[in-house]
């Protein structure tokens, strides 16, 4: 049996759960409401404040599915309660951004700005103090979505291995090279 889709997924208060007919889950909490549509061959149950999953078989598609399906509704459970957040930060002389609405306006070194429209499920916050470099928040519901947009934003200028310049997720360490040695 699955490791992963064996465990059961607790639900905090406030948190509700349902599944319909098609076997489509919703998740409503303080935070929002998620859904995601689970393979018909996977049974979904509420039991005492739990979701268990389970399947009808060991078939390696199954198998894989069942895990799949557990770890997408636990994020779906944890979203709608505590919400997800990613925090990146600009490194670099001269870059900025700024957040105006769900519109994002950096500038990264290139010869024009980069503005990007996110989409209404993000909230996004920068902050810029003296003396230090600026960080974009990025705040969200949807733990698929929320990643896909920093990696998307963190495509635009990926640190470079010599300098550090780039963008980087706050706390992530960077495999860094040596450089040039002098000349003998």
């Amino acid at each position: 049996m699955s490791r992963i889709g064996k465990l059961p997924v607790n639900l905090p208060s406030g948190v509700t759960i349902s599944v319909d007919d098609t076997n489509v889950v919703s998740v409503k909490g303080p935070l929002g409401t998620l859904s995601q549509k689970v393979d018909s061959d996977i049974r979904v149950e509420v039991e005492n404040n739990e979701i268990i999953l389970s399947r009808p078989n060991e078939e390696k598609r199954l198998k894989s599915l069942h895990g799949l399906y557990r770890a997408l509704i636990d994020n779906m459970v944890v979203g709608v309660s505590k919400g997800y957040r990613k925090d990146l930060e600009l490194v670099g002389v001269g870059y900025r951004a700024e957040a105006n609405g769900q519109r994002l306006e950096m500038s990264l070194g290139y010869s024009h700005e980069i503005v990007m429209e996110l989409p209404k499920e993000v909230r996004v916050e920068t902050k810029t103090e003296k003396r230090s470099n600026p960080v974009i928040t990025l705040s969200s519901i949807d733990k698929q979505l929320i990643g896909h947009i920093a990696a998307k934003i963190r495509s635009l200028r990926p640190p470079e291995p010599y300098k550090g310049k780039g963008i980087k997720f706050v706390g992530e360490q960077l495999r860094r090279k040596a450089g040039k040695s002098a000349g003998v």
